[in-house]
This record gives C-alpha cells, structure tokens and sequence, in this order.
C-alpha cells in the first residue's frame, strides 16, 4: 500500500532487497600486518563499477543519511574501526523487493562490502563507541566531471513525514 503523497509504501518489510550485494571481507594477515580485497572489476555488475573513492569517518552516535541516489550506485566497505548499523529500503517501484528493509550490524565485527544499486534509499549510524570509517567507491564522479554538475542525491534526513526510520 503506498502513502497517499508519494510513491513510498506506508510501512516497510524487513527482508533481502533485490540488486543489493553484501560480501563478507575476507582479510589474509601475515606478520606485517593484515590484506583485505575490496574491489575486484569482475565480482560486480557493469555500470555498478567504481568512478571514484573516499573514506569517512562518522563519531560514536551520529548518522549518515537517510538519501537515495537517481543514477549512482555505492559501493562500501565497513572495515573498522568502529560498529554501524545499516540500513537500506527498496524505494524502486518497479522492484521486486519495493517495500523492503534491511537492517544489518556492520564493521569491526562484521567486516563486509555493500553494493547499493540507485533508488535504495540507505544511511548508517556509528552504534559504537570510537569513530567509525567507511570506504565508498560509488560509480559516479561527485558533482561531475570537474564538479561541475548537481550531486545526484535526494536527501531524507530533514523531512518530517520520512517513512526512512532509524530505529
């Protein structure tokens, strides 16, 4: 059922979101220290690849979104230091999963990449008690080749009738 303003459903479900990839990191130490692969061309689908990259770093009880992208695709990872809890909505109409959230405990512990396709809408929050870094490869350029177009986000976070809740 959809809320009489917009295309958004009145209520999530919990449950897997289609064309969203989650893939544990596998990481090799040795005594110099520790390798974790992150991205490798022929384990994502095309147009999902990455353009460019950044990391963040997020203090113990804030959040990153809610937001969606038009076009963009995001590709985390969650390394460490530091505990998130993600969550993702399937805010596509024409999906199978439209309707969908998915809410998963990452970093640290739960070390892992995340391909997050356009039009699901995401956020994370630093539920730990250190700042927390994420990588991001999204596969579009900010703002553009030479930052020079709009940024390709529809943002949530200040609408009062959001139906994108951290709980």
């Amino acid at each position: 059922m959809t809320s009489p303003r917009t295309n958004e459903p009145e209520a999530f479900l919990d449950g897997a979101i289609d064309g969203v990839i989650v893939s544990p990191l596998e990481f090799r130490a040795d005594p110099r220290g520790w390798l974790a692969e992150f991205y490798r061309e022929d384990e994502l689908p095309p147009g999902c690849r990455p353009a460019m990259a950044y990391v963040s770093q997020t203090l113990p009880g804030m959040t990153r979104g809610p937001h969606e992208h038009a076009e963009q695709a995001d590709f985390f990872g969650f390394f460490g230091p530091g505990r998130f809890t993600l969550y993702l909505w399937d805010a596509r109409p024409d999906s199978a999963t439209w309707g969908r959230r998915t809410k998963m405990v990452v970093g640290e512990m739960n070390r892992v990449r995340v391909m997050v396709p356009p039009g699901v809408v995401h956020a994370y929050k630093n539920t730990g008690d250190v700042p927390g870094w994420v990588f991001n490869a999204p596969n579009r350029l900010y703002a553009g080749e030479g930052k020079q177009s709009p940024v390709d986000e529809i943002r949530h976070e200040d609408r009062l009738d959001s139906p994108y809740v951290m709980d």
